[in-house]
């Protein structure tokens, strides 16, 4: 097993690239048990005569190579496949596994992630190593690819997963749903929300752009939630037409093949965003959480089409989605962007100074203060470039990368395009220095 990123050195696989997955699960609530196929296109990139994919705490218990039965060998975090002949680079190959098991989190230095048990159903919470929990993959962040899920649980209990939902096809007591995301997506950006749910349409979306009043598009949205909580939901997310209208001007326009907004009868610590996809407990259904859902939101410009190839700039996900928060709030009528980011500023600056926002280390990659220096950073960008050029920035940014992999040097190269010399080092001030930087006025 060669681990592809440092920050997660025990996850992926370096000597091929997958090309799509095509999963075919049957889950059932009442006893845990989840029962799949998964059938992996890949590419190898070297010579390779095995391959390995992330798998916790599932057991396969077949393998075959090419529609040939192939030797396996499983281990605590991973499965390895022997190829029945040697693969040279640039070869497509195609395996497919036979698992099951009691899917459950798995431990990591961040926490409990993957696939998790509900009150009553189930959820995939995958960043930034959780995907094989639920399906062998090469969990790597910078091995996105097409997805296909067929997903069938007890009649009662609906799914709401990761790309475009496709037919629903009841039969003996089980309900059978297809999802498609011809997008590329990252393994941990894939997600299943399993729950006594209904699925309904937001007011309000799926309006196309009027060139006559200059009104942007709003992609079709759907809330999935439990019935009792439907009311309370549309009451939450009244405003989510309104984010993606603004955030389609500020941005550009929406990358995402699917908008799916999904509220789960449990209460949540945070909301979690997939590929298309955001879910919420029950506890952010509150005034208070309206910036939740602009950031969960933004991240479908900001880490779900413009994608990390390696953990270490997670900030490229962070800031700009906490940034984006901050743009709602002026736009909503609630503090200024100075006001956010004067407050902020006073809170890091509080902190020790000790974090480099451009490599923050696997144990700080979720630390506070990359999410708010990281939009601290774009804040200062904005006040030395002026308004107008930040923001063609931000869009040229989103539309050049779209549904791409990029590095925080990438960015380097964008902003001294955009601002030259100067400008570059004042990002550098921001992003290679523990030491916090003065605060200057906006634009």
């Amino acid at each position: 097993m060669t681990g592809a990123d440092p920050y997660a050195p025990q996850s992926g696989d370096r000597t091929y690239a997958v090309e799509s997955y095509d999963l075919r699960l049957s889950y059932r609530v009442r006893t845990n048990r989840l029962e799949g196929t998964a059938v992996i296109e890949a590419v190898a990139r070297t010579d390779a005569a095995g391959v390995a994919f992330d798998l916790v705490g599932l057991r396969v218990s077949r393998a075959r190579v090419d529609g040939r039965v192939a030797r396996h060998v499983q281990g605590r975090n991973a499965v390895r496949v022997a190829l029945p002949r040697t693969v040279v680079a640039g070869e497509r190959f195609t395996v497919e596994l036979t698992y099951a098991g009691a899917p459950s989190p798995r431990r990591s230095r961040w926490g409990t992630v993957g696939w998790e048990e509900l009150t009553d159903g189930a959820l995939v919470a995958g960043q930034p190593t959780g995907a094989p929990t639920w399906f062998p993959c090469n969990d790597r962040p910078d091995d996105r690819a097409r997805m296909r899920m067929e997903i069938t649980v007890d009649d009662g209990y609906a799914v709401m997963a990761t790309g475009v939902a496709g037919r629903t096809v009841r039969s003996g007591g089980r309900t059978t749903t297809t999802f498609t995301s011809d997008v590329p997506t990252a393994t941990y950006l894939a997600a299943v929300h399993i729950g006594r749910y209904r699925t309904t349409p937001l007011a309000r979306t799926g309006t196309a752009a009027d060139a006559g009043t200059g009104t942007a598009a709003v992609p079709p949205v759907t809330v999935t939630a439990p019935p009792a909580l439907a009311a309370a939901a549309d009451r939450a997310f009244r405003a989510v037409p309104d984010m993606l209208r603004l955030f389609d001007g500020t941005f550009g326009p929406y990358p995402q093949e699917a908008c799916a907004l999904v509220v789960t009868a449990d209460e949540l610590e945070i909301p979690l965003e997939a590929q298309g996809l955001a879910v919420f407990g029950m506890n952010h259904l509150v005034p208070a959480a309206q910036r939740l859902i602009a950031h969960e939101l933004a991240h479908q410009w900001f880490g779900n089409s413009v994608g990390l190839a390696r953990w270490s700039d997670i900030w490229l996900n962070e800031g700009f989605a906490c940034f984006a928060e901050w743009v709602w709030s002026e736009a909503s009528g609630g503090p200024t962007i100075d006001a956010c980011a004067a407050e902020h500023y006073a809170r890091v600056a509080a902190q020790p100074a000790d974090l480099l926002l451009s490599d923050p280390g696997p144990d700080d990659m979720f630390d506070d203060r990359v999410y708010k220096r990281g939009a601290l950073t774009l804040y200062a960008l904005r006040g030395h470039l002026g308004a107008d050029v930040f923001a063609a920035l931000l869009r040229d940014w989103a539309r050049d990368h779209r549904h791409g992999l990029v590095t925080t040097d990438d960015f380097r190269a964008a902003v001294a395009q955009a601002g030259g010399a100067d400008a570059a080092e004042l990002l550098s001030a921001w992003i290679d220095r523990r030491e916090l930087p003065a605060l200057h006025g906006g634009s």
